[in-house]
């Protein structure tokens, strides 16, 4: 009989509010009868509900990276609570006779498999004609040049405060600022206008505390947003130029409006067949620039220890129309990983994957692809930091001799010490929860020694040195988080 784990059915559930019910369903005994394949492929339940008739529900297993769930409630979540209610059904034991699957099953899946055969073949989408072919390359076209007349009028901006400096950004024209981003969005410019409204918002804190530290954001952000300018505009003078409007694997087209699909990235190649995740963290943030929470996960590929992460985007506008994602536990094998442009700490996606314990040999394997030595990792993280368009931090996973306080001139403050003597403080980063004040309440004291700690390492400019956000300690027996 299949094995399903209490962390797939969290993560296929459309909310908390479903597994909720979903549990109430199997352990009230909902389900009147239950019934398996031979080949353990198909499960099925026929489950009572608030309707006249019971409700028929069932999980298809036979592509084992995307089950497909049905049931003839009228509830419109997928999977509903009765497919969340047979899974754990499924995961508690319980008994299944053995049958045969229905015929409208097999059916579905002949259609399934007809269509997957067209897509490999390359006939699941009708060849353009040359008239839609040109109206779509015109269509591109027309974008760029209207995304080029929002950066002549971005230039103009920062043309301007590099010229009269940042006290020209006073209470009132920071209306006509907030104006100017509301244009950028007409423009199709999402990166500059995040960039944009983030000066916004450290400009009218620093109008009501005159934190000096406030400034100097001001000074990075308007760094980055003039170097964005500069390079998209050739960037989309050269698409212009060598009449290719289209997509490529460029980071500038996703700041530049492009919005990428799973079957695009593929196409590219940006792809990693047969791949083996484990998730290092998990946090909810809050974006004001982008009015947005960010559900972000740091993951290690266990063949190469690339430490990469997903994002999932949800806008305050529509909270109740996207799913929060959460923590994952154990490993995931995905049968195609989806890369998004870029050369460290890569976005990635994928489309389906299954679930497999984490055992010590997974732990010990990750602890190798750490870095050896604090040194190391600060020199790796300098080189890509100096990039004027790069994150300011990198994700890094380094050995530690140990974790404790230590003195730091008249304050004692965290630190990771590795073996050869060398520290870095450990502190939180801004907008992102403190993690520190969990050190000293964790039960088990050897994970605080010889071990490999996770975090984003960054450069500190009031301070002037390297620091680490630590978010998770690893050990040959699992990892422990410090947040969620």
């Amino acid at each position: 009989m299949r094995t399903v784990k209490e962390q797939e059915i969290l993560a296929l559930a459309p909310n908390a509010g479903a597994v909720s019910n979903a549990r109430k369903i199997s352990s009230s005994g909902g389900f009147v009868t239950r019934t398996r394949s031979g080949d353990d492929t198909f499960y099925m339940g026929e489950c009572k509900g608030s309707g006249k008739k019971n409700y028929i529900v069932s999980a298809d297993y036979v592509d084992e990276a995307q089950p497909v769930f049905r049931c003839t409630c009228p509830s419109r979540q997928f999977p509903c609570k009765h497919s969340l209610a047979l899974l754990f059904e499924i995961a508690g034991g319980k008994e299944f006779a053995v049958g045969d699957i229905p015929q409208d099953i097999l059916d579905k899946r002949q259609k399934k498999e007809a269509r997957e055969a067209k897509k490999l073949a390359g006939d699941t989408k009708k060849p353009a004609t040359d008239r839609s072919a040109k109206a779509a390359k015109a269509a591109r076209i027309k974008k760029i040049k209207k995304q080029l007349e929002g950066l002549e009028l971005l230039r103009q901006l920062t043309d301007k405060l590099m010229n009269w400096g940042l006290a020209s950004m006073r209470s009132a024209s920071l209306i006509n600022y907030r104006n100017l981003a509301k244009q950028l969005g007409d423009y199709y410019l999402p990166g500059p206008l995040v960039y944009l409204n983030r000066l916004i918002l450290e400009m009218e804190g620093y109008q009501k505390d005159h934190n000096p530290v406030r400034l100097s954001r001001c000074v990075e952000i308007l760094k980055k947003l003039r170097a964005l300018e500069k390079k998209a505009v050739a960037y989309l003078n050269e698409k212009l130029e060598t009449d290719s409007p289209q997509a490529d694997d460029d980071e500038l087209y996703e700041e530049m409006g492009g919005i990428w699909k799973l079957e695009q990235l593929c196409d590219l190649g940006l792809k990693k067949e047969n791949a083996r995740l484990l998730q290092l963290s998990f946090q909810v943030i809050y974006d004001e620039a982008r009015k947005e929470y960010i559900d972000l996960a740091y993951w290690a590929d266990l063949d190469t220890g690339e430490i990469c992460h997903t994002c999932n985007y949800r806008p305050v506008k529509a909270l109740k129309h996207v799913k929060q994602e959460d923590s994952c536990f154990g490993v995931l094998r995905i049968p195609v990983l989806a890369y998004y442009p870029g050369k460290v700490n890569r976005r990635v996606r994928w489309s389906g994957a299954a679930f497999e314990d984490a055992g010590e040999e997974v732990y010990i394997g990750l602890m190798d692809r750490a870095y050896q030595d604090l040194a190391a990792a600060a020199k790796a993280v300098k080189n890509e930091i100096k990039n004027t368009l790069s994150d300011d931090f990198c994700p890094v996973m380094v050995f530690f001799d140990k974790i404790g306080m230590v003195a730091d001139g008249d304050k004692r403050v965290f630190a990771a010490v590795d073996r050869a003597g060398n520290r870095v403080e450990l502190r939180s980063r801004q907008g992102l929860k403190d993690t520190t004040p969990v050190l000293p309440m964790i039960p088990d004291r050897a994970f605080l020694e010889n071990g490999v700690v996770f975090g984003l390492m960054y450069y500190d400019a009031v301070d002037r040195k390297m620091c680490l956000y630590p978010l998770s300690l690893v050990k040959d027996r699992g990892i422990l988080r410090l947040l969620y």
